[in-house]
C-alpha cells in the first residue's frame, strides 16, 4: 500500500463507538482496515504512527463562502487546517455562476463584503459548469486546496432573468429561471440556495421558489435557504420553508439554522418541535449551524428590501438623498427592516469586522454605536457614511445570538456543521478559522454537549448523505481517503474574536485522496481538491 496509518482510534463517522485499528491507503482510497488483534497488520511504503490520535473522515463545511478564496489562495489553511476536506459553495442565493457580463458585475459588487471585489480574479466562466471546471484546472491545472461542491444561487438566477425589481416574475421569466436552474444542475450543482433577506432573491414569492425547487428535486438535489427571518418572524419563516419544500417534493437543508435576537431567546425547542413533526410526517430535512452566538454579514444587508431594488448603484443613490436616507433610518431603527429580520436595529450589537477601503480601517473592531460616540454623531450618520464611502463593502458581526439555543440545536439528529465563514475583512468572525475544532474542543471535550463519535457523525456522514455522496463521509474500505487525524485531548480552535485568523491546535494531519494537505501541523504544497459534482441528470420524472 501507499500508506498505513498505524494504531489510530478510528471514529468512523457512523456514530458507533470508536475502535483501534490500522488503516491502509492505496491510490487515494481506503484499502484495508485491520482492527487491533485481528490478524496480520498491513504494510506499506510509508507508515504513520497515530497512537493517541483519532482518525475520522474529513469534515464537510456545509455552508462556506470560499467561492473566490479557493481560486486566489492555494494555501487556504483557514479551512484545510481545521480538517475540512469539502466545502459547499454558492450559498445564500448569491454567487458568480450562472451569469452574463451585466449580472457578473452586479453580483461582484453586491457581495464584495463576502469575497472581495474580485479584481484579482480572471472571471473566465459564465456557467455553473464553467466555474466547476475552473476549480479543477486552477493553479496551472493542479486544482484547489480542498474539495468543493456548488449550489445554484437563486438570487443570481433571478438577477439574470428578472433583474433587481421587486415584483412577481412573468411566465416567460419563470421559464427562464427554471431552465437556468436545470442547466446548473445538469452541469454538476448539488442543489439550489436562496438568500431571502438579500436582494434580489428575497423578491421571489413562494410559488416561484416552489417551481424552482421542483426542478432541483428532479436532479435529487436539495434546497438550502437562508430564509426570510431569523428574528421576529423566525418560526414562521422556518414553517414556510418546510411547507414549500414539502409541496415541491424537494429535500430541505436549513442554512445556519439559528434562533437569534431577543425575541427568540429560549425558543430553540419550538424550532426543533417543528422539525420533528415534519420529519415524522416524512419530510427530508437537514440543517447546519456554527458553534458561536454572533452572526456575520454585510452592513448593507441590514437595509430594508425596498432600498435594494435596482441593485447596488440604486442603493447608493438612495443613501445620497437625505429624505430617502431618513426613511431608511426610520425602517431600521423604529420599524425593524426586513433586512434586519423584522427587529429594530441595535447599533451597539453591530461590530464592524472589515472594510473594503483601507481609509475606513479605523472603524474595524468597534460597534457602530462606539464609533458614533467617538465622532459625536448618531449611529445612523456613522452607518450611512460607512455604506457610502465603502461602496457597500463593509462587513459586520451582529451580536444577537443565545448560547442555549446554539447548544440545543446542535444536538438534533439532522444537524450538520457549517462555518458560514466570511474570509474577508481585517477582523472576520472566528468561525471562519475555528468552527470544526470548536465543535470538537469546546462542545465535545469541555462541555460534553455531544460525544466524540456523535459529533464526528454530524460533521462527516450526515453531510455526505445530504450531498448524496456514496464514497465519502465514513472510514470504510473502498471509500475515498479524505481523512483527519486529531488529538481529542488537545484539539481546539485557535481563532478568537480578538485574533480571528489564528489556526487551530491538535490537528496534525489532514489527507485528501490519500495525499497530505496538512502534515505534522503544517500546510503542504499539495492541491488535492477538486469540484464534487451532483449526478448531472434527472433521476425523477
Amino acid at each position: 500500500m501507499d500508506l498505513v496509518i498505524r494504531d489510530a482510534r478510528v471514529v468512523d463517522g457512523s456514530g458507533a463507538p470508536s475502535y483501534r485499528a490500522d488503516v491502509g491507503i492505496t491510490d487515494g482510497r481506503i484499502a484495508e482496515i485491520r482492527r487491533e488483534g485481528d490478524g496480520p497488520r498491513p504494510t506499506a511504503a510509508r507508515t504513520l504512527d497515530a497512537d493517541g490520535l483519532a482518525l475520522s473522515p474529513g469534515f464537510t463545511d456545509m455552508h462556506a463562502h470560499s467561492d473566490l478564496a479557493l481560486l486566489r489562495d492555494p494555501d487556504h489553511s483557514a479551512k484545510a487546517a481545521q480538517g475540512v476536506t469539502l466545502e459547499v459553495l454558492g450559498q445564500d442565493g448569491l454567487s458568480y455562476a450562472p451569469a452574463d457580463d451585466r449580472t457578473l458585475a452586479e453580483v461582484r459588487r453586491a457581495i464584495a463584503g463576502w469575497n472581495g471585489d474580485g479584481s484579482d480574479i480572471d472571471f473566465d466562466w459564465r456557467t455553473v459548469g464553467g466555474y466547476l471546471d475552473r476549480l479543477d484546472r486552477n493553479f496551472d491545472g493542479q486544482g484547489i486546496a480542498v474539495n468543493a461542491a456548488y449550489l445554484v444561487p437563486q438570487g443570481t438566477v433571478r438577477m439574470l432573468a428578472v433583474g433587481w425589481e421587486d415584483r412577481p416574475a412573468t411566465e416567460a421569466e419563470l421559464v427562464r429561471m427554471k431552465d437556468l436552474v436545470a442547466q446548473g444542475m445538469t452541469e454538476g450543482a448539488v442543489g439550489m440556495s436562496s438568500g431571502l433577506t438579500y436582494t434580489p432573491g428575497m423578491y421571489a414569492n413562494d410559488s416561484e421558489l416552489a417551481e424552482l425547487c421542483r426542478v432541483v428535486a428532479r436532479y435529487d438535489g436539495y434546497y438550502c435557504p437562508h430564509h426570510r427571518s431569523y428574528g421576529a418572524g423566525a418560526l414562521a419563516a422556518y414553517e414556510e420553508m418546510v411547507r414549500l419544500t414539502r409541496d415541491a417534493g424537494c429535500a430541505l437543508h436549513l442554512a445556519h439554522a439559528t434562533m437569534n435576537f431577543g425575541v427568540n431567546e429560549g425558543k430553540a425547542p419550538d424550532l426543533l418541535a417543528l422539525l420533528d413533526d415534519a420529519l415524522a410526517a416524512g419530510a427530508d430535512i437537514s440543517l447546519d449551524t456554527y458553534p458561536y452566538t454572533p452572526g456575520c454579514t454585510t452592513l448593507v444587508a441590514m437595509l430594508p428590501s425596498w432600498a435594494g431594488e435596482g441593485g447596488p448603484a440604486s442603493v447608493l443613490t438612495r443613501l445620497a438623498d437625505d429624505a430617502t436616507a431618513e426613511r431608511i433610518r426610520h425602517h431600521l431603527e423604529v420599524m425593524g427592516s426586513d433586512g434586519c429580520h423584522g427587529v429594530p436595529i441595535e447599533w451597539d450589537t453591530i461590530e464592524i469586522s472589515g472594510t473594503g477601503s483601507p481609509e475606513l480601517a479605523g472603524y474595524v473592531g468597534r460597534t457602530v454605536a462606539e464609533s458614533a460616540r467617538a465622532h459625536g454623531e448618531t449611529p445612523w450618520v456613522t452607518a450611512r457614511r460607512l455604506l457610502t464611502e465603502d461602496r457597500l463593502g463593509t462587513t459586520i458581526l451582529q451580536h444577537v445570538g443565545h448560547e442555549e439555543n446554539v447548544r440545543q440545536i446542535m444536538r438534533h439528529r439532522v444537524h450538520t456543521g457549517g462555518s458560514d465563514g466570511i474570509l474577508q475583512g481585517d477582523k472576520p468572525h472566528p468561525r471562519a478559522y475555528g468552527t470544526f475544532p470548536q465543535y470538537l474542543g469546546r462542545y465535545v471535550r469541555e462541555l460534553g454537549i455531544l460525544s466524540l463519535e456523535e459529533c464526528v457523525a454530524h460533521l462527516t456522514s450526515r453531510p455526505a448523505a445530504r450531498l448524496r455522496l456514496a464514497d465519502r463521509g465514513y472510514v470504510r474500505e473502498g471509500y475515498r481517503a479524505d481523512l483527519v487525524l486529531f488529538d481529542p485531548d488537545t484539539v481546539a480552535a485557535g481563532s478568537t474574536f480578538d485574533e480571528p485568523r489564528t489556526l487551530p491546535v491538535g490537528i496534525p494531519h489532514v489527507l485528501i485522496d490519500g495525499r497530505f494537505v496538512i502534515e505534522d501541523g503544517r500546510r503542504t504544497s499539495v492541491l488535492a481538491g477538486r469540484a464534487v459534482r451532483g449526478p448531472g441528470r434527472p433521476v425523477r420524472p
